[in-house]
């Protein structure tokens, strides 16, 4: 039996994976962040040595991967090859990259393959930027997460430590805005029916409680 979705898009730095965490808690839910299985891609094609640029090698490197999940603190974790990434997700060579990587059609038909089999393994509340439109239109509950690109940038400047320069950071978060809009599979848009959440003046507890609010009593 397969279990209900709760889908969160939105761009780049707009929260969608902490509240995503959070909405999974207060639900007991499993949190799927989507946005991880693209870096784990990313990640492996940098350690294949595996030009971006072509789609043969490409699809011949998506055919040596095998992914296995696992439910780890409500949440979904993966393993590729045997080999568990964490931290090398957010390297920079892995950031540097990604949003390339992700925008191929190849990559986003693999990786959306994957999540669409994830609600054999429970209810979920998976966050990304093409769920609620492309792996799961037909998602019980769909949302999108927007804020202004100038607090977006700030809240990454802050997650750095203040460490990256801030207009780096807006330009970076504006480059990828674009990327994710004008991509040729499943670019960035509002869901049909989504709840649109416009969260630059809202805390986290805030827009936690706003989704939360939005499901009814029964399936909590």
């Amino acid at each position: 039996m397969s279990g209900l979705v709760i889908a969160i898009d939105g761009p780049s730095a707009s929260g969608k994976s902490t509240i995503s965490r959070m909405v999974a808690r207060r639900l007991n839910f499993i949190h799927v962040d989507s946005g991880s299985l693209y870096r784990g891609v990313t990640w492996f094609f940098l350690n294949q040595d595996v030009n971006v640029n072509d789609d043969a090698r490409i699809t011949a490197a998506l055919k040596r991967i095998r992914m296995d999940f696992m439910v780890r603190d409500n949440a979904i974790v993966f393993s590729m090859n045997g080999i568990e990434p964490d931290v090398e997700l957010r390297t920079k060579e892995v950031n540097d990259i990604v949003s390339q990587v992700s925008a191929l059609p190849v990559v986003r038909e693999w990786v959306v393959d994957k999540l669409g089999k994830m609600t054999e393994i429970g209810n979920l509340v998976m966050d990304g930027r093409d769920i609620g439109t492309a792996v799961f239109p037909e998602a019980a509950f769909k949302f999108y997460l927007n804020a202004s690109p100038a607090e977006r940038a700030r809240r990454r400047f802050l997650e750095t430590g203040g460490k990256m320069n801030y207009e780096k950071v807006l330009h970076s978060i504006l480059k990828r805005d674009g990327i994710d809009a004008s991509r040729q599979m499943a670019p960035l848009k509002v869901a049909p029916g989504a709840v649109v959440i416009e969260s630059t003046k809202m805390s986290i507890d805030e827009v936690t409680d706003t989704i939360v609010k939005n499901i009814p009593c029964e399936k909590k």
